[in-house]
């Protein structure tokens, strides 16, 4: 349909930034095709210059707070810049821990990230830096879900089709009984994306098993388009953005999610050190719903939505401005639309037709993976998940998939998580917890004893002291646990060591990488200060878990020497430490029958540190991702 160029006119949305995410609309990925500029505010007039024989003003001196700003992020750079070449070394385990040290070293400094907009710009970058490594790293490191397959789209996207008569015949035959809530059309575009994914051995396979993953979601992704009021089909954009793949992430524009958000922009979802709810498959979904709502309600044609999900809405309104036509085939034909979005809604349309009529196709084998059943209970508390393995029986692997928007082994805190366990763990889950201190509950564990067990033996297992096993029970030293159901265990959370204790003596099953993990350092810092090499180590020996102090001593003098030399003077400041938390009274074991119990309470403090996990999983993808709709 012809119609005015001004026709087109969206209101202004002001994008809010999400809490330490960023701020600003996210942009689109560069296409085959050159883009206009896209003009988002008027430009801003320069100042006045100063005069050129003005004395040049002396630079205030720096703050104490400036001067541990700047130190920290030294210390953040360099951890990551660690990590970063570990990852590309192949070193997955070590870039693991470097990238970890840089979040916490952030997280742990004692500043407040929110209120000073440096720490804050360096916190988005790391995280994000962190999101588009790291993923891939741990997830492979943990091992708890295989690989990422390409998407469809991304296997079709240098594939050049040839027009099938037959196929077209076919496909507009079949059209006559296909159900669909969206508008579908068959023509040469679409029948040649039919004949890529009927005929071709690659093109069959990766649709084929994306139809599969979808089994896990369908029923709740239904759900949420019909509480959201908008067509089902739109669940095939998710064969074009991720395969059904909750935790995909493009590696070059950082989007991520079953529904690939970019990680800057105002839909709803929160983002944070511990969680990205883009890989939360119900939140992200309803999001996504609600986002195409918006297109269609600016654009009103669901074929020019879906362009706008993949282009941005401010591309489209701009090539329906310049060719005075708001039909996305239009568009098509006059080339007003990037390579990657010509293809976009045709292979979704495809995928509708397949999907409908799949044994006409090549797919009489599908087989739909179960879905996806979970108890959720809403925390308010942050607590490790390997408490959590305890308390429900399940493998940290099976609650790490439960949870895919988790990027850390510990809920976040100060705010409330839904944390989904396994179908029917919920009353059991709160059962247990509830022994467990709430303060303690990010480093303690939870034991069932067996028949065999001692108190010596559970707290040799555990590596705590016998003595506080027992207190933080209500038990004696030489109590028998026969008809003791449960202990808790008063594991110490992982802390840095100062330099005077800076020496651990390695037990039988130790190794340098569970060492490092133990310490919150990194796995290079660990053999550098010990000038070994693998991970293996002896029982007995001595390590410097710490900066030895002679070695600190002699960088700092390099340091000095180096500043001096350039003319410069580096100030120095000492590192920030983490606060500690009082200590609460813990909770009695569980028993079956009765057992002897005194009335001393666990006395155990430290710092609260997580063993760091990233969500994720480098997706290969080449996709330019969500633009903001106010663009």
């Amino acid at each position: 349909m012809r119609i005015g160029c001004n026709w087109f006119r969206f209101s202004s949305s002001a994008l809010l930034a999400l809490l330490l995410a960023g701020c600003g609309p996210t942009q689109p990925r560069p296409g085959g095709e050159k883009e206009p500029v896209q003009a988002t505010a008027p430009e801003v007039v320069a100042p006045p210059q100063a005069p050129q024989n003005a004395a040049p003003s002396e630079p205030a001196p720096l703050t104490r707070n400036e001067q541990r700003v700047r130190l920290l992020i030294q210390q953040v750079e360099k951890a990551y810049a660690f990590g970063e070449a570990d990852y590309k070394k192949g070193k997955l385990s070590e870039a693991k821990l470097e990238f970890d040290r840089a979040v916490d070293l952030m997280l742990s400094s004692g500043l407040d990230i929110k209120t000073n907009p440096q720490l804050q710009d360096e916190f988005n970058r790391i995280v994000d830096g962190v999101n588009a490594l790291e993923m891939e790293a741990l997830k492979q490191g943990n091992g708890f879900t295989s690989n990422l397959e390409d998407t469809p789209a991304e296997v079709a996207s240098d594939v050049t089709f040839e027009v099938d008569p037959n196929i077209v015949a076919k496909a507009t035959t079949d059209l006559a009984t296909t159900k669909s809530d969206l508008p579908l059309v068959v023509n040469d575009y679409v029948a040649g994306f039919i004949k890529f994914f009927s005929n071709s051995q690659r093109g069959h396979n990766t649709l084929l098993h994306s139809f599969e993953r979808a089994g896990r979601y369908r029923a709740m992704i239904q759900r949420v388009m019909a509480e959201e009021g908008v067509p089902q089909d739109l669940i095939y954009l998710a064969v074009a953005e991720s395969g059904f793949q909750p935790q995909a992430v493009n590696r070059r524009s950082k989007a991520g999610g079953m529904w690939q958000f970019m990680p800057h922009g105002e839909y709803g979802l929160a983002r944070n050190p511990y969680m990205d709810e883009r890989f939360d498959p119900e939140k992200s979904t309803r999001a996504y719903a609600r986002y195409m709502k918006f297109l269609y309600d600016q654009l009103g044609d669901w074929y020019l939505a879906m362009a706008a999900y993949d282009w941005g809405a401010g591309n489209v309104q701009r090539a329906v401005q310049k060719t005075g036509y708001a039909d996305f085939w239009e568009l098509y034909k006059r080339n007003n639309l990037p390579a990657e979005t010509k293809n976009y809604v045709p292979e979704i349309l495809a995928a509708i037709i397949i999907a409908n009529h799949p044994t006409q196709y090549g797919f009489d084998e599908i087989s739909l993976d179960p879905p996806v059943f979970t108890d959720t209970v809403t925390i308010h508390y942050s607590v490790s998940l390997k408490l959590v393995s305890d308390v429900v029986g399940a493998p940290v692997d099976e609650l790490l998939a439960l949870n895919p928007s988790l990027l850390r082994l510990v809920t976040p805190p100060d705010t409330s998580f839904d944390l989904h366990l396994p179908a029917g763990t919920a009353t059991l889950f709160s059962e247990r917890i509830a022994q467990v201190p709430e303060p303690k509950r990010i480093a303690w564990r939870y034991h069932r004893v067996a028949a065999e067990d001692t108190l010596a033996s559970v707290a040799r297992e555990y590596r705590v002291a016998l003595a506080e096993l027992a207190t933080a029970n209500r038990l004696h030293v030489g109590d028998s646990i026969q008809g003791v159901e449960a202990l808790v265990v008063p594991a110490a959370p992982v802390t840095a060591p100062s330099t005077r204790t800076a020496l651990y003596t390695a037990r039988k099953g130790d190794t340098l990488v569970t060492i490092a993990d133990r310490f919150g350092v990194s796995l290079n810092q660990l053999r550098r200060w010990n000038r070994i090499s693998g991970t293996k180590v002896e029982p007995g020996r001595r390590l410097h878990v710490a900066e030895p102090v002679i070695a600190a001593k002699a960088a700092r003098s390099r340091r000095k020497a180096t500043a001096a030399g350039a003319g410069a003077k580096e100030p120095e400041a000492a590192a920030a430490k983490g606060s500690t938390r009082t200590p609460a009274p813990a909770a009695p074991a569980s028993k079956s029958a009765a057992s002897a119990a005194n009335n001393q309470r666990a006395q155990s403090s430290g710092n609260a540190s997580s063993a760091g996990k990233g969500a994720t999983t480098g997706a290969k993808r080449r996709r330019r991702k969500k633009t903001a709709a106010s663009q």
